[in-house]
């Protein structure tokens, strides 16, 4: 029987975006440098923000004034490539890990293996995008699927991902859109989106995320033939990325 590699699970964690592309940045980086294991983990974003891809230069410049339940909408960038997302009802995942296939659309494909799988398991079925680099032209992350995406089969795009690389090591996250509320979306896109169309799960489930989390973690081990440890951020963890990252917040109070 093949060896297991081992793995950190983070458990999941709900803060600003800002905190959580410091921590995926801070966990590619560890792994980078050999001292930390590949990683999986999964968050949520608090206050609702948009995120750019790192090399996204133009957006409206009402994305600098948008607010959501009287509260501004962050606007972040992500240390990975792609257009933008808003992430509001959704769910991210992040995984780092090195060891990977040299080929972009490869590398995606091993790794999406995992999301593919779980959602499978209950029920969804996911397929890879198709769309060109036409996609570069419109700033909107869910407004196309790309190869590195993961639609279903009435070619609504549920899941949008990017990566991160520095040689066979890569950070890819990417968010799930589980209960995303339409009109936000319409509002800062500028554009009509059609409704998630009917899935086996109750997507307004109170308990939606954890069972997405626990099928995506199963998944995971078999297709990464991984042993997960959990093992939240230590504070002196936090204290590092709260000083590499110049972070001014209580990282206690968001885990």
């Amino acid at each position: 029987m093949e060896h297991k590699t081992t793995w950190r699970f983070v458990p999941p964690i709900c803060a600003s975006g800002r905190v959580q592309m410091a921590i995926d940045n801070w966990l590619f980086e560890q792994h980078v440098r050999g001292g930390h294991p590949p990683t999986l983990r999964f968050y949520t974003w608090h206050p609702v923000a948009i995120s750019l891809g790192y090399h996204q230069r133009q957006y409206p410049d009402s994305w600098n004034h948008l607010t959501w339940n009287q509260q501004p909408i962050e606007l972040i960038r992500r240390p990975t490539g792609g257009r933008a997302v808003l992430h509001q009802g959704d769910l991210t995942y992040a995984v780092v890990m090195s060891g990977l296939p040299s080929n972009r659309r490869q590398a995606y494909q091993q790794i999406c293996a995992f999301l593919i799988q779980g959602w499978r398991s209950l029920g969804v079925e996911l397929f890879y995008g198709q769309a060109g680099r036409g996609y570069i032209h419109n700033p909107n992350c869910f407004s196309t699927a790309t190869t590195a995406d993961l639609v279903l089969s009435n070619g609504f795009k549920l899941i949008g991902s990017a990566q991160l690389r520095r040689g066979d090591t890569v950070l890819q996250h990417g968010s799930m859109r589980l209960h995303q509320n339409t009109d936000l979306f319409s509002t800062v896109f500028a554009e009509q989106e059609t409704q998630i169309p009917h899935c086996p799960i109750e997507l307004a489930s109170d308990n939606l995320y954890e069972t997405a989390i626990a099928a995506l973690v199963e998944a995971a081990t078999i297709c990464f033939n991984a042993e997960f440890r959990v093992h939240p951020l230590s504070n002196e963890e936090w204290q590092t990325i709260q000083e590499v990252y110049a972070l001014s917040c209580d990282f206690q109070k968001l885990q």
